[in-house]
């Protein structure tokens, strides 16, 4: 008999409803029994969440499709940042792909489930899971590491925190992906001097906490940051299909 682990609720302490949805969307690659059984009670999953569903395909089938990620450019990024990785994925013969739309809730228990069935997955013949929305594909083992965390892993490891060139030359653009598995905007820090890098950086990720954690910023909304002389003005905007971001996204300008 399989262990099996109780669910503990995923508690959002800050929660304000909002009016986005949460999307997931994960590609597990490798080769699976006939009768899918996955184990997801050992990991505290009494299964996929209503809104999510699993596919399942042949990976040469599943190439053929013109948004296949291990081609064009999402492709060659897992290629270069993760070849073996890339090479497992791309000789898989099997593909299921886990995907859903959920309404903004007071607890993040979706996501705790989901992740519970993906880790369920590699136990059964997964060998590499793709995630999309932070642009990375994890072996198996990297992906335990990486999730399998007591009392679920922090939110930033569901989050890809990027640093860009500004047209300026003497400063950066601070911006993340992944916080529509939350069904909140993703961040966009612009105008950041060399030397707040860091501080950028520390505040993004206390931002990507409170906000996967239920909290949410109205426009015009004054943000304080330590060391800075004034505050930082939220600036909600942006589109589901902006290729930054694949998602809507809160704007703050770095003061000059």
């Amino acid at each position: 008999m399989s262990e099996v682990t109780p669910a503990v609720s995923w508690p959002r302490p800050y929660w304000q409803p909002g009016e986005e949805e949460a999307v997931l969307q994960f590609y597990v690659f490798g080769k699976f029994e006939p009768e899918l059984l996955i184990p997801s009670p050992r990991y505290g999953s009494p299964g996929l969440p209503a809104g999510v569903e699993i596919q399942r395909f042949q990976n040469a089938v599943l190439r053929q499709w013109e948004g296949y990620p291990l081609n064009g450019a999402l492709g060659q990024l897992i290629r270069e940042d993760t070849p073996a990785a890339y090479e497992n994925a791309r000789i898989a013969p099997e593909v299921l792909v886990v995907r859903g739309v959920l309404k903004d809730a007071d607890t993040l228990d979706y996501l705790r489930d989901t992740l519970g069935v993906l880790a369920g997955m590699l136990d059964v013949g997964g060998t590499a899971i793709l995630d999309p929305q932070i642009l990375t594909l994890f072996d198996a083992d990297h992906w335990r590491r990486h999730y399998l965390v007591k009392d679920g892993a922090p939110p930033r490891n569901h989050v890809l925190i990027l640093r860009s060139g500004e047209e300026a030359a003497d400063r950066s653009w601070i911006h993340t992906r992944g916080m529509r598995k939350f069904g909140r905007p993703d961040l966009s820090l612009h105008n950041v001097p060399e030397g707040d890098i860091d501080r950028a950086g520390v505040l993004c990720e206390r931002l990507v906490e409170l906000l996967s954690l239920g909290a949410n910023f109205a426009a015009g909304q004054e943000l304080e940051v330590d060391g800075l002389a004034e505050g930082l003005v939220a600036q909600p905007g942006g589109s589901l299909d902006d290729p930054d971001f694949n998602n809507t996204h809160i704007a703050f300008h770095w003061p000059q």
